[in-house]
């Protein structure tokens, strides 16, 4: 009995000493990835600002086919908005809140299962006849010292999906 108390203690004290290191961890996270489009930015900039256009190379799309989404406000506009359902990507909403044409788009989104808010941009950076696309997603988990493990490993939690968003929107660009 007596060593089933000290395995009970010392499972404790090391819970305790998870959830307190949690504390100390950082709540914001930032997944960055970039890629170089043998595209001009004016032909690549429509296919992001037009939440429409993300099913030709979103890579949330392609896992789930089936993903029920309803689009509302003016297309390629700022409060464009995107809201679906889906079994194994789960439910959400994507808001435009900035455009800058030919140069930006960044957005906001909103996963319910969660109730938290994370903010994206695409930029592009024009050079010749080549423009690099980067994707920045940034967010803040807040308070609770869990959450904040999962902010340590957001880049490789998120930057894998941002990346292959990329190779796919490169796919459809040079095609």
């Amino acid at each position: 009995m007596a060593a089933l108390k000290k395995i009970v203690f010392a499972i404790l004290i090391l819970l305790t000493l998870f959830i307190v290191f949690g504390y100390f961890l950082p709540s914001e996270y930032r997944v960055q990835r970039s890629i170089t489009i043998n595209a001009s930015a004016d032909n690549i900039y429509p296919q992001v600002a037009d939440l429409k256009q993300w099913r030709n190379w979103g890579v949330w799309y392609q896992r789930d086919p089936d993903m029920q989404v309803e689009f509302s406000g003016e297309s390629a506009s700022i409060g464009m908005q995107s809201s679906w359902q889906s079994v194994s990507e789960g439910d959400g909403i994507m808001t435009i809140s900035a455009l800058e044409p030919d140069q930006s788009v960044t957005y906001e989104l909103y996963f319910s299962a969660f109730d938290m808010t994370s903010q994206g941009q695409l930029t592009f950076q024009e050079n010749n006849d080549q423009t690099l696309v980067t994707w920045i997603g940034t967010g803040d988990v807040g308070r609770n010292p869990i959450n904040r493990y999962f902010a340590l490993a957001m880049d490789s939690l998120i930057g894998p999906d941002l990346q292959q968003g990329l190779e796919n929107l490169k796919g459809v660009m040079e095609d």
